[in-house]
């Protein structure tokens, strides 16, 4: 299946000063909103007690925040979950040992229970996650991105070249910060599942780009004569199709998940779904230009060697 007819000859890379000036603008722009606001963990990194209720009837927030105030809880962060009775509260506190935990819950129920009936409060869940948990998670999870992009970089220079890589690194760490950024700007919680979302966006991007580079490694032999820019842009025409095809098989399923999977992976389908649009993007637009440019600066082999020579 082919959506794009064979020969098609779009300027991509004649767009790519656009395009590379639209991302830093929107890493820019994250990055900003995260070093101003901060990101919002979730009880995975910046530990905590997480309950989850269900109540009788639809819930006001604020009503339940007025009779948490009065035990001393009032700067929980509470939110609806799933549906209007059903409720999340989280705090920072995090109570040690089993009888730690039931006092907090039975105090929250105790609580609600003036307000909604005695006994008609069904407790879900309750999560605790110590401070120091929480930070060694946070830990163990920039470490697993990073040992990730250490993989590709050796995995490409072998099996490309060493420029190929380091394109192919730049794009992957372009399309993490903007879906980070993302999650600043949506103030959406950053959490364990969020980090393995990150991680297939790294796998899913990388795929991507490798069709193409390997397309533009085969035409380098094919057209000599051509220019490097040319070659690039004809490689990136010939893999549209199948692009195209990918990206939005991939999106159906995604999109499914957004919108029909439920709060409990909502956040992790949100960071797919800018993932997968922001990684198909940068094949084309992030990825492939970057080739350009280190062609355009990087110190060739001859001339190197005639720089030694002259020595």
């Amino acid at each position: 299946m082919e959506f794009v007819k064979p020969g098609i000859t779009i300027d991509f890379i004649g767009r790519r000063r656009v395009a590379l000036l639209a991302s830093a603008a929107l890493i820019v722009l994250g990055l900003a909103t995260a070093g101003l606001r901060g990101l919002n963990y979730g009880i995975d990194f910046a530990g905590g007690t997480l309950v989850e209720l269900k109540m009788p009837r639809p819930v006001d927030i604020e009503d339940v925040r007025r009779e948490l105030r009065g035990i001393g809880m009032g700067d929980s962060t509470i939110q609806h979950y799933g549906s209007k009775d059903e409720i999340l509260i989280r705090m920072m506190r995090s109570p040690t040992g089993i009888e730690g935990i039931a006092d907090i819950q039975g105090q929250i129920i105790k609580a609600l229970e003036v307000v909604y009936g005695e006994g008609s409060i069904e407790l879900r869940r309750t999560e605790v996650v110590g401070p120091q948990v929480g930070a060694a998670l946070r830990r163990q999870a920039t470490l697993a991105m990073a040992y990730a992009l250490i993989g590709i970089l050796i995995y490409i220079t072998i099996r490309f070249e060493f420029r190929f890589a380091v394109a192919a690194i730049l794009a992957l760490v372009h399309d993490v910060l903007i879906t980070l950024g993302a999650f600043a700007l949506t103030n959406r919680e950053l959490s364990l599942p969020v980090i393995a979302a990150f991680l297939a966006i790294v796998g899913y991007s990388l795929n991507d780009t490798i069709v193409v580079f390997d397309r533009i490694r085969e035409n380098l032999r094919l057209y000599r004569r051509e220019s490097y820019e040319g070659v690039i842009n004809r490689s990136i025409n010939e893999t549209l199709s199948r692009t195209i095809l990918t990206s939005l098989t991939t999106l159906l399923v995604v999109l499914a998940l957004f919108f029909l999977g439920g709060e409990v992976i909502h956040d992790f389908a949100f960071a797919l779904l800018v993932g997968i649009i922001v990684g198909t993007y940068s094949s084309i637009f992030i990825a492939s230009p970057l080739l350009i440019l280190w062609q355009r600066f990087a110190p060739s082999k001859k001339r190197l060697a005639a720089g030694r020579a002259s020595q």
